[in-house]
């Protein structure tokens, strides 16, 4: 059982390639939110993290997408996308996010997916760039949340990667 004030035990650095599916459980044991997100499945595709999702624990009144809940989904999948980032490049540090920002477009009716990518191209590399010569650094990210063919939610992100 977590407890205030005591950090959860980091997730060992992958020896081979990451195991998008034990970060999941470990993600679900560090936050335990998370496991009520009703998170389907996470999957990359080139340099975007998507997350599968259920409506349905994200309801609210209306019976559409609740606004805080998405919310929260859009900061965390910006933090899983540098955590897992950081672990591809062997490091492990700390990630907070600094800044973050949506945009709701239309509302959510089914079940969705989001997806997190760097918001330039090179940002990536700048934030190893940054890690090499500060030893910190920041990236933005931009996440968007898709109903079928709909984007619903834009949001964004600046996300610090500390000493």
């Amino acid at each position: 059982m977590r407890q205030v004030g005591i950090p959860h035990p980091r997730l060992p650095l992958p020896e081979a390639e990451d195991d998008l599916a034990a970060f999941l459980q470990w993600l679900e044991e560090a936050i335990p939110m998370v496991s009520a997100m009703g998170i389907r499945e996470m999957q990359r595709d080139g340099d975007a993290l998507i997350w599968e999702l259920a409506i349905e624990p994200n309801l609210n009144d209306k019976g559409t997408g609740f606004g805080g809940g998405l919310t929260a989904q859009t900061t965390l999948l910006g933090w899983c996308w540098v955590t897992l980032w950081l672990r591809h490049q062997g490091i492990q540090r700390d990630v907070v996010v600094a800044e973050a920002s949506q945009r709701f477009l239309a509302p959510v009716t089914s079940d969705y997916r989001l997806v997190c990518k760097p918001a330039e191209d090179d940002a990536a590399k700048r934030l190893a760039e940054q890690l090499d010569k500060k030893g910190r650094g920041r990236i933005s990210l931009v996440q968007q949340l898709w109903c079928g063919d709909t984007l619903c939610l834009e949001a964004s992100g600046d996300y610090a990667v500390l000493k």
